[in-house]
């Protein structure tokens, strides 16, 4: 219901229904019992200003009646035509958009039709059946001993064979005419036939055990057989020998010395999986996981830690690695994760600094990611030389995080001064390190970093200077950072400083 409306009335031009012919709700629903053409008026009311809108509801009583069978199977290329009921100034809407009473059955499909905008209660699903080719072969004379196999496997077929048999194949071991005919759903049958002799004395043939192909890999059978006159391969050909480098039941009729043909099948397995692949190197983020699939088949999984499953659940960075292997296949893969904490960007606390002081924003938490400070700059540390807000956004690859801080300027009634550089060698000139102030300050605490960031110094007296030690032993001439926090006691307002010191000898 659009907005700004007061109230609603509605009328459902339905007098047999009483006092449910009318409703104040905004969404009502109302059954009409009997059918025809009914007048469904709306009113609404806007700041006291009435709007009618009338709407003209046909009601019609469903069509009910039988299309067809459930399920109607047909033979390639057949047509069928089904038929709703002829109604006098009906409308008709068939799944395919037709608009006709009836509709011409050509292709598979769920077949169902609209009378007068509702669908009836049946329908029906066309099936359709490939014109099957069989091909039971050439006539044989076989040597005495061997067997065949028949094969008249079709699509959506039966089968009876000559011996009573109803399989698609039919074992063959004794001279005679076999004959099959089959039976397409929805098809004519189809009839087949061959005759097969046996004759001649046995002949050993073999042509080995099945076999398995890796990626890349081929075999070729040369069966040595001094008697042979004739030769037929499944692949067509009629050589003495035959490559192949697929899958497949390969199979060779073999003439003996002009009389009678020996006939032996091998299976050809090819493992299709492409070389195993783990990935490209990646990340992810802290307290996720990454599944790693070999997705080798039906093989022998040995990952990097022993186990010998086909997947596997990395939790913590390092190198992973399989190696993979199915029969005589093999394949190996290594993968590097690396782990990406999620950001927690800390621009530390407002500030209050004296004037022309420079302040350094040094963002932690961050870790390795991608910086992007108010301004659109992408640096890891942001100067300070006037009042604001300054806001920093961090990307990695677990997500972004964000931070600002305020930085005001006052005058400094007592204001700290730090030296740039100190000879702590002990002669007494220069040895220490230390703020140079006039008024009272308190709430002091001072922190000295070295380049790897480890604090080496620490103190709450602004009396007491830093010697250059660390554990009692002289610093490496360099550069060292130093933090201050206090309070004047003048104005009671927090100051914070930071700087650079550097140590000479």
């Amino acid at each position: 219901m659009p907005a700004g409306i007061d109230s609603v009335k509605w009328y459902f031009g339905d007098p047999l229904s009483a006092d449910k012919d009318s409703s104040k709700n905004r969404y009502p629903y109302h059954v009409y019992q009997n059918n025809g053409t009914y007048n469904d008026t709306l009113i609404t009311w806007r700041n006291g200003v009435a709007d009618t809108t009338i709407q003209p509801i046909t009601i019609v009583s469903p069509v009910i009646f039988t299309l067809g069978p459930q399920n109607i199977t047909l033979c390639e290329g057949a047509t069928m035509t089904l038929n709703a009921p002829v109604i006098p100034g009906a409308t008709y809407l068939w799944q395919n958009g037709s608009t006709g009473s009836s509709i011409l059955v050509d292709t598979s499909a769920t077949y169902k039709v609209k009378i007068n905008g509702c669908y009836i209660p049946d329908s029906v699903n066309v099936f359709y059946t490939p014109v099957p080719k069989i091909d039971l072969g050439k006539d044989l004379i076989l040597c005495t001993g061997e067997n065949i196999q028949l094969d008249a496997t079709a699509q959506n077929c039966t089968y009876m064979w000559s011996t009573g048999n109803t399989e698609p194949t039919q074992e063959v071991t004794t001279s005679g005419t076999y004959k099959v005919t089959v039976f397409p759903k929805g098809c004519a049958a189809i009839n087949a036939q061959v005759t097969i002799t046996f004759t001649g004395p046995p002949y050993p043939f073999s042509l080995g055990p099945d076999t398995l192909l890796c990626p890349g890999e081929s075999i070729t059978l040369a069966p040595n057989i001094p008697e042979a006159t004739a030769w037929t391969w499944s692949t067509g050909s009629h050589s003495p020998s035959v490559t192949v480098n697929y899958q497949t039941n390969l199979w060779a009729l073999v003439e003996i010395n002009h009389i009678c043909s020996v006939v032996d099948t091998i299976f050809i397995n090819y493992n299709r999986l492409r070389k195993l692949n783990l990935g490209n190197d990646t990340s992810i983020c802290k307290g996720n996981f990454l599944v790693l699939t070999a997705d080798f088949g039906n093989g022998v999984y040995r990952w990097q830690d022993g186990s010998d499953q086909a997947t596997y659940y990395v939790t913590k960075p390092g190198y992973y690695y399989v190696h993979a292997q199915i029969g005589r296949c093999e394949s190996m893969d290594t993968i590097h994760v690396n782990f990406d904490d999620t950001l927690r960007v800390n621009l530390g606390p407002d500030t209050l600094l004296c004037k022309n002081e420079v302040y350094i924003l040094r963002p932690t938490g961050a870790g390795g990611g991608i910086y992007k400070w108010q301004d659109s700059t992408s640096i890891p540390l942001y100067t300070v030389t006037q009042p604001g807000l300054y806001s920093i956004m961090a990307y990695n690859s677990c997500g972004k995080t964000a931070d600002s801080v305020i930085v005001k300027y006052h005058d400094c009634a007592c204001a700290l001064y730090f030296p740039t550089a100190f000879t702590p060698n002990g002669d007494g000139k220069n040895d220490y390190f230390r703020p140079i102030y006039r008024c009272p300050i308190y709430q002091y605490t001072m922190s000295i970093y070295n380049r790897w960031g480890e604090r080496i110094f620490f103190t709450t007296d602004p009396q007491i200077g830093w010697a250059g030690r660390v554990n009692g032993n002289p610093v490496d001439i360099g550069t060292y950072v130093w933090i201050v926090d206090y309070k004047e006691v003048n104005t009671q307002l927090p100051v914070h400083k930071t700087g650079m010191v550097t140590a000479i000898y």
